[in-house]
């Protein structure tokens, strides 16, 4: 689903931010992506993503190569590859129920079809009550909540989550976290990035993969780690 072979992103810096990475995470797969901040978390995702291209080595997303991808070519990739900010990035001046549809339709979904998936979706994350509240209406993990739900419009094959608990107390937190399992328990790979300690060792059944300063340091699956 997700593989990186030997990749390396560098930003002009004395130091890269991804150094050497390897890892592969498998269809239907959830892992911690963690790491103190400044350990390369983001860039991996941004390289899953392909907002960014490795300096050297390979990122391969279901059927696409970061070394072979047509420009023309991105945007069916990333309807495949949800994203999640840590700030949710809500448009405030839509309600609920229109930021998840705005993501439907800057993909050229079909306007009969819209409003059925929104609801699905709305309840899908338990804020079907909620559909016509604007973000400043909504407590953060309302917020993250939609943002998710925004994520999925396109029924994404990889959820990328950039530390979605981060701005979040421990019961928001909890109940974002036990909707990502649910996502992934219907057959979404999942890769949350989280430095959150707590979390990690509540949820010890969950793959981790760990980065220091660029380097994958720990793959609790039993992947190799140069």
């Amino acid at each position: 689903m997700v593989q990186f072979r030997s990749v390396t992103k560098s930003f002009g810096g004395s130091s890269p931010a991804v150094l050497d990475v390897s890892f592969h995470l498998r269809k239907g797969e959830f892992a911690f992506l963690t790491g103190a901040s400044g350990a390369g978390k983001t860039t991996i995702l941004k390289l899953v993503h392909m907002l960014h291209r490795p300096s050297s080595g390979e990122v391969r997303v279901s059927r696409y190569s970061s070394s072979r991808i047509k420009r023309r070519d991105l945007p069916d990739l990333r309807r495949r590859v949800g994203y999640i900010f840590q700030d949710f990035r809500l448009l405030e001046n839509l309600t609920a129920e229109e930021n998840i549809a705005f993501a439907l339709q800057v993909t050229g979904t079909a306007k009969a079809k819209i409003a059925p998936r929104v609801r699905k979706l709305l309840n899908q994350v338990g804020l079907a009550a909620r559909a016509q509240a604007f973000p400043r209406e909504l407590s953060g993990g309302e917020q993250q909540r939609v943002a998710v739900a925004r994520a999925l419009a396109n029924e994404p094959l990889v959820l990328l989550a950039d530390e979605p608990t981060g701005n979040l107390d421990e019961r928001a937190s909890s109940g974002v976290f036990e909707l990502f399992r649910r996502i992934n328990a219907s057959g979404t790979s999942v890769l949350m990035a989280t430095h959150d300690a707590e979390l990690l060792r509540r949820h010890r059944n969950v793959r981790v993969i760990e980065l220091e300063e660029g380097r994958l340091v720990f793959d609790s699956a039993g992947d190799p780690v140069a």
